[in-house]
This record gives structure tokens, sequence and C-alpha cells, in this order.
């Protein structure tokens, strides 16, 4: 098991989070093909964005449902903060994953999480587990209960 599947697995014991890491044939580096690969609604794959707080810094990891796109602007207004995309190479030092395979738990350092209400619609929604390759399901409550996560409207 990779260092980034085990920081997911043991932070969903910690978090209580009941899930189930499925290793994929393909790799779900876009929403697209993970709902193609899962076989469930686009909307159902928990995209992982993360930005970068101005004032901090630090990463801000906004869950969005797979359709839809994250508004920088409504984004900043949710933080209270100026808001930037952040690189590869900050996402990889703050969160310990690499782009495309960016879970919604197990980072390396403790990171503000907001969450799309559209994902709440759901009972089970898919998330990348660490790696292109690797998802897991879990209830979007719970995950939004247990990591933290504050409901937010900042999509297009």
């Amino acid at each position: 098991m990779s260092k980034s599947l085990k920081h997911v697995s043991i932070e969903a014991a910690e978090l209580k989070l009941n899930i189930n890491i499925i290793e994929l044939k393909v790799e779900t580096k876009t929403a697209k093909d993970a709902a193609m690969a899962l076989k469930c609604e686009i909307d159902q794959i928990l995209k992982s964005i993360i930005f970068l707080n101005q004032n901090t810094e630090k990463c801000i990891l906004f869950m969005t449902s797979g359709g839809n796109r994250v508004d920088l602007l409504k984004a900043s207004t949710c933080v209270g903060a100026p808001l930037s995309h952040a690189n590869a190479d900050i996402i990889r030092k703050q969160t310990g994953f690499a782009i495309g395979g960016v879970s919604p738990i197990g980072h390396l350092n403790k990171i503000k999480k907001f969450i799309d209400p559209r994902l709440l619609e759901f009972n089970i929604i898919w998330a990348a587990a660490g790696t292109p390759r690797s998802m897991f399901s879990t209830n979007p409550k719970k995950i939004q209960m247990s990591s933290g996560a504050i409901i937010c409207d900042f999509t297009e």
C-alpha cells in the first residue's frame, strides 16, 4: 500500500468513516473518467480542488461535485480571503498528494475544507483515495461532518 493510501486509511479510521478503497484498472484523473469507470453519475464524484489562501499561503480544499466548477470569487468569499490557484508542488508539499489523486482526507497537514451542497444530495459519493487509480465511496453527510467541512456555495 502506498504512503498516500495509508494516510487516507488512517484518517478514515480516526474519523470513524467506514470506507472501502478500490483500485481501478484505469486512471481517474478527471471526474468524467471516474464516473465512467464506476458507472455512476458525474455529480457523485467528489472533486478535491485546492486553492491557496494568499494571506496565509496555506492550501484550502474545496470538495465539489464532478459536474461543477469552482468559482474563484465565490470561493474567496467563503474563505474570507483572496485565493489563487495552487501549483502542483505546493499541493504535494501541503497535502501529500499529487494532482489527479488528491483525497478529501488524509492530508499531511491540517487543511480547511469546504463542501459543495450538490454532493449532499446523494447517499453515496466517490472520492480519490490518494492515487489516480484508487477511489473510495462514502456518505457525503458523514464526510462533511467528520472532516469539519463547511457547506458553502462556491460553484459557477
